[in-house]
């Protein structure tokens, strides 16, 4: 083995973003100063968990920190894939924020994947575990990932600070590579659907939820269904809170998702009653939520805001034809993934905007990335 070269990057911004691609891409990284300057310096719990993660999935993979946790190594391995894994989130992050990256991993891996996940369900901060089943498979499924084997298991919710919450994720192998996608009509939108949920908490918490969110969308379109999906006992994990998600979907097969939960902050448990009442009361949520989500469907694009940065790197991945997609106001997350593509799989995007709309045009030839872990065995 000759001398390892290492791409070196540097500070922690979107780490689990570069780690997936120096994955996808077999590029060694080396990071350096990861929050040299910050209080607590070096990796944060999730980030730690993620590096374990992607050892659990993967073969050979290496990883090396610093004792501040200020400089990381990683050199990637083989993605495995794999029946009955188990990985344990942690509490610092919800299970959403190990998912995106997990779901695209597991497509070029050289067993389909099934893994248990344990942690929060449902935060503020991530994507919930409802928006993955609802918004990110559909959308999985245009890059022709095959739907038999792709889905999302809900076991258990858990909301912050104590999570309790558990989900099965299975996603299938793509057998050679993805398909280039031409996605620039958003269509109109037929119908709007959502779910509920309350763990620890009275029911009424959900009808409240719905009734407002129902309130606005009901003078602008009939079919609004929105289910409930109350827990209790083991089921509904280790703290009470309550949330919404919402997906409108378009006459083109587009989904646009929304999400939002409410707990108790992380780590104050000895609360006292007064900031008990702070929380934003079920009906406020409700109507914040609804208007969220019209926001994102103003906004236009084949995508929401928060689906840009997996969109892009699925069209980079595509084979070497072009892939053309349009999305709504790229957002910071948006474009520092359209930068990583470039560093890693030397993939360039062509973007036009069109002031029209209001909605920006992307096109790319993909890097033509196959599934090679499978050929090995």
């Amino acid at each position: 083995m000759g001398k390892i070269s290492y791409m070196k990057l540097k500070g922690s911004q979107n780490l689990r973003q570069r780690l997936l691609l120096s994955t996808l891409s077999s590029t060694p990284i080396l990071i350096e100063d990861i929050r040299a300057d910050a209080t607590w310096p070096g990796l944060l719990p999730h980030e730690v968990s993620f590096l374990r993660l992607l050892e659990t999935v993967s073969d050979d993979c290496h990883v090396e920190i610093n004792e501040t946790g200020t400089k990381l190594k990683y050199k990637p391995g083989i993605v495995m894939g794999g029946k009955h894994l188990e990985h344990d989130c942690g509490l610092s992050r919800s299970i959403g924020y190990f998912l995106e990256p997990l779901i695209v991993l597991g497509l070029f891996g050289k067993k389909s994947l099934s893994i248990r996940l344990k942690g929060i369900t449902n935060d503020s901060k991530d994507p919930s575990v409802d928006t993955f089943r609802s918004t990110t498979l559909p959308l999985l499924k245009r890059f022709g990932v095959p739907s038999e084997g792709l889905e999302l298991k809900i076991e258990s919710r858990g909301v912050a600070p104590k999570g309790g919450g558990e989900v099965i994720l299975s996603v299938p192998i793509v057998h050679n590579s993805l398909k280039a996608v031409t996605w620039t009509d958003e269509g109109m939108v037929k119908r709007i659907r959502g779910i509920s949920f309350s763990t620890r908490v009275s029911v009424q918490f959900e009808n409240t939820m719905i009734h407002a969110a129902r309130g606005i969308f009901n003078r602008l379109l009939p079919d609004v269904h929105i289910f409930t999906d109350h827990k209790a006992g083991a089921q509904a994990g280790n703290s009470p809170g309550y949330g919404i998600s919402l997906v409108a979907e378009t006459t083109s097969g587009c989904f646009l998702s929304v999400d939002t939960t409410i707990s108790y902050a992380r780590g104050n448990d000895e609360m006292d009653i007064d900031e008990k009442k702070e929380l934003m009361p079920p009906e406020d949520v409700g109507e914040q939520i609804a208007s969220l989500l019209l926001g994102e469907i103003e906004q236009g694009g084949v995508v929401d805001s928060t689906h840009q940065g997996l969109l892009f790197i699925l069209c980079a991945l595509c084979p070497q034809d072009v892939s053309k997609v349009r999305v709504g106001k790229l957002v910071p997350y948006g474009i520092e993934t359209l930068r990583n593509i470039r560093d890693f799989l030397g993939v360039k995007f062509v973007i036009k905007p069109e002031p029209a709309t209001g909605t920006v045009e992307l096109k790319c030839i993909g890097c033509g990335l196959k599934n090679l872990s499978r050929k090995l065995s």
